[in-house]
């Protein structure tokens, strides 16, 4: 199938294809990438240090290394991106973007209701509940802004990449777009979400920043040849490719 709008120029000689987003394998991958959309916002709110002791260079903290929780799952969500924008095109994968953010703010709206309603007499954790999922709507609100900005441009660099070459440089595309994608996507929630896990001073944030860019880029090239394998096989069983 040839999606015009998705690919607005084509390879010299080649067919652009995309399948339609109809399928059932579109549902079941949406549905992958809104519950780690999800579940990355909630677990997020949680700092990790990698590392012990204490190693800075002038204000910049090198060492201990500092992610969040979301760091765990959150870069499948870029695999995720990755695997739709190429199977589907771009309008697929900005329709998956704008559902897994509508699942996170719902998720969020629920978060304050039932922390605002008091807990049963027998029930002692209202400050822990509140104190854990507080910050969830600070880490939504830098997932909106980071993961709309940096998977949009995931998705444009890789399908804009694709009408130039159609099936062929599959791992130049995958790369080239998480790259750009991933530095956008982790300035901006960074820069929202830093407070909201206690990080303040700019070494601090510059150290969040770094090594979240590169963690997420390393995890996205040592699952990369899973990620051509799927879209190998979805390609292949799409009957509209």
């Amino acid at each position: 199938m040839t999606s015009s709008s998705s690919a607005p120029s084509q390879a010299p000689g080649q067919e652009v294809r995309f399948a339609s987003s109809g399928s059932s394998a579109y549902a079941v991958v949406l549905a992958l990438f809104a519950t780690i959309v999800v579940v990355s916002n909630v677990v997020a709110t949680k700092p990790i240090e990698v590392g012990s002791g204490s190693l800075t260079l002038g204000p910049v903290q090198l060492w201990p290394l500092i992610i969040d929780g979301g760091a765990v799952l959150f870069p499948l969500a870029y695999v995720l991106g990755d695997v739709i924008s190429e199977v589907y095109g771009f309008r697929a994968a900005r329709r998956a973007v704008l559902t897994g953010f509508a699942c996170a703010l719902l998720a969020v709206l629920t978060f304050t209701v039932v922390a605002r309603i008091p807990g049963a007499s027998f029930y002692g954790n209202d400050e822990a509940f509140s104190a854990v999922l507080g910050p969830v709507g600070q880490i939504v609100l830098a997932s909106v802004v980071g993961y709309v900005c940096g998977q949009l441009t995931n998705a444009w660099v890789l399908t804009r990449m694709k009408a130039r070459t159609a099936e062929r440089a599959l791992v130049a595309r995958l790369a080239s777009s998480t790259g750009l994608g991933e530095l956008v996507d982790t300035f901006l929630f960074c820069a929202i979400a830093a407070s909201a896990i206690g990080i303040t001073g700019v070494g601090g944030f510059l150290n969040y920043f770094v090594v979240g860019v590169l963690f997420k880029v390393a995890v996205e090239l040592l699952v990369m040849p899973v990620t051509v394998l799927v879209i190998s096989r979805l390609k292949a069983a799409e009957p509209t490719y």
